[in-house]
């Protein structure tokens, strides 16, 4: 049996969408998600379900792309002619992915085309959230200031220090309603839902693309630098200007992408990287972005390749990436897991579209752990970055109808 592509009105993994996208028809893939055994992934050039698992990818010595790659031409031996892995990856590239060949795959044009994609989502129920910081704010600041420190002393340039919020309630999570919110709050970006577990689903709406691979061509959009959002326009407009302007923000940019075009120029005949940062904005935050594109030299690199090469960036991690690694390690009184890992698909002619797993949660019975992170520099100050990072949680407590 082959994997089922629903086509009508629905693009395929090499296609950006349609003349005339049918109303509906995207809207209708995440009405119909469910937790369990289905996968949601939503991006500015498609939306993806699929169901059921054909296989898993395997947890061994070899690099996850080989992996994935040995896993895909299995299931082509065995008859499915288009298959794709869809899932998650962690941050901790050691640690066992979440990845799958679904049974079937139903795609569509993108969210943000869909008109009835701006009807609201249902409100939040009224529930009592009892909400635990890991750690406390205090003990974060004391992190970045820490870190700060160090900085200061010459042993490393920028390391990304996260938090979480621990909340828990008397009654299961309602994943399909979280994410019908996220999704339509932000329907341009890119938004996901995947189990990583027995009863566990990481959902989120990312802002930022890893790397996606069409063809010869790839894209990379590493966002790095960050302000939260007003809802006075008055005051949002001056936030995002002072945004473009602060020299603190606009190095830790550069250090990113500077990481990004070094990591990718090897793969490229040709590789394009503005000289200077644009802005793009959710409903929660700023961030100053650059598109960077190129060619491939070989184009049996595939997009989970090139993901793996850039993972993890100084956006997620800091920079250098083993001292920062290490930092993190010692300096976050918790495991990331998916967090600041990889989420999204690829298929077996090495085309596909990997984002940054932020503005996430993982879900489990009434439990949801939300996770934010901020880029410590030099310039920065443990009150600014605890500030971020509470901007950050917005998106999801914004979701679920809780407040800090």
């Amino acid at each position: 049996m082959t994997t089922a592509h629903d086509v009508a009105h629905h693009p395929a993994p090499g296609r950006t969408g349609t003349a005339h996208p049918a109303v509906g028809a995207a809207t209708a893939l995440l009405d119909a998600y469910t937790p369990g055994d289905n996968r949601f992934f939503a991006s500015p050039t498609r939306t993806l379900l699929a169901h059921g698992t054909r296989a898993e990818v395997p947890h061994d010595d070899r690099p996850l792309p080989e992996r994935v790659a040995a896993t895909l031409r299995a299931q082509r031996a065995a008859g499915n002619r288009a298959p794709l892995v869809v899932g998650a990856i962690p941050f901790d590239h050691h640690a066992p992915s979440a990845l799958a060949v679904p049974e079937t795959v139903r795609w569509s044009s993108p969210l943000h085309e869909d008109p009835l994609i701006a009807l609201p989502a249902a409100a939040p129920g009224a529930r009592v959230w009892d909400i635990r910081p890991v750690p406390e704010p205090e003990r974060y600041g004391a992190a970045v200031a820490n870190a700060v420190d160090r900085m200061r002393r010459h042993e490393f340039s920028k390391v990304v220090l996260a938090r979480t919020l621990e909340l828990e309630s008397t009654e299961a999570v309602d994943v399909p309603a979280l994410l019908q919110r996220l999704a339509r709050r932000d329907a341009g970006g890119y938004t996901f839902a995947m189990p990583t577990g027995p009863g566990r689903a990481l959902l989120g709406a990312s802002p930022e693309l890893l790397v996606s691979r069409r063809g010869n061509r790839l894209i990379a959009n590493p966002l790095a630098g960050s302000a939260p959002r007003s809802p006075d326009l008055a005051e949002d407009v001056r936030r995002a200007a002072a945004l473009l302007d602060s020299a603190k923000d606009s190095h830790e940019h550069a250090v990113v992408v500077a990481a990004v075009s070094q990591a990718l120029a090897p793969y490229c005949v040709d590789i394009d990287v503005p000289e200077l940062p644009t802005l793009v904005r959710t409903a929660a935050m700023w961030h100053l972005s650059t598109t960077v594109t190129g060619v491939l030299r070989d184009q049996d690199t595939s997009a989970l390749e090139l993901a793996c090469a850039l993972h993890p960036t100084p956006a997620v991690c800091g920079t250098p990436t083993a001292t920062a690694r290490g930092v993190i390690a010692e300096l976050e009184p918790f495991d990331r897991g998916f967090f600041t890992g990889m989420v999204g698909w690829g298929d077996a002619s090495g085309d596909g579209e990997w984002v940054v797993t932020i503005r996430c949660a993982e879900a489990e019975g009434s439990k949801l752990r939300l996770y934010a992170g901020a880029g410590i520099v030099a310039a920065s100050t443990p009150g600014a970055e605890t500030a971020e990072t509470a901007a950050k949680f917005g998106t999801f407590l914004h979701a679920v109808g809780a407040d800090l």
